[in-house]
């Protein structure tokens, strides 16, 4: 309703309106400081050639500068590209996927994929007796704590199907 309302004053007299404003006379612009008048200074044939003259003692200057520049002798540059990372990750293989080539091979210690995290939460929620926390972090190269975390707060979806007969009463 207050949309309606705001449409109908947004809408009133437009046309009178924006012909109104098109046709008021337009506000001349402030002065410009005279240090923003650039362009006229350079139409001035003094500036022009101050601008585009080459100065014979900064020139020799710049003609003396040697730069040398050395590498240390223990370094050799390889042309391949690629980048080491600085600190290598201690990886390990993933506990199961069934996809094959798009399946992760490797995760790097203390993190699961997703695939490993929903099969520990199920075999957590089905099984809470065998597989405990402890032995999560055992198996999945995990830390007790975030494991604990991480039962408390995720929880797999289950799937309830429900007879034909009880489907008229839902």
């Amino acid at each position: 309703m207050g949309g309606r309302l705001t449409r109908v004053f947004r809408t009133f007299n437009v046309e009178n309106r924006a012909r109104r404003e098109i046709s008021k006379e337009k506000p001349t612009p402030a002065p410009r400081h005279p240090s923003a008048r650039l362009d006229q200074q350079a139409d001035h044939p003094g500036i022009r050639e101050d601008i585009y003259r080459k100065d014979d003692r900064l020139l020799a200057l710049l003609k003396e500068v040697y730069v040398e520049s050395r590498e240390p002798a223990g370094r050799v540059k390889d042309g391949s590209g690629e980048h080491l990372p600085c600190k290598q990750e201690e990886k390990r293989l993933t506990k199961l996927g069934h996809l094959g080539d798009l399946d992760v091979k490797k995760v790097p210690k203390g993190k699961v994929s997703i695939v490993e995290a929903l099969t520990l939460l199920n075999n957590h929620k089905l099984h809470p007796q065998i597989w405990t926390a402890e032995k999560i972090a055992e198996e999945y190269s995990l830390e007790v704590k975030e494991v604990n975390s991480l039962l408390e707060f995720f929880i797999p979806f289950t799937v309830k199907e429900f007879p034909k007969e009880t489907r008229k009463a839902i």
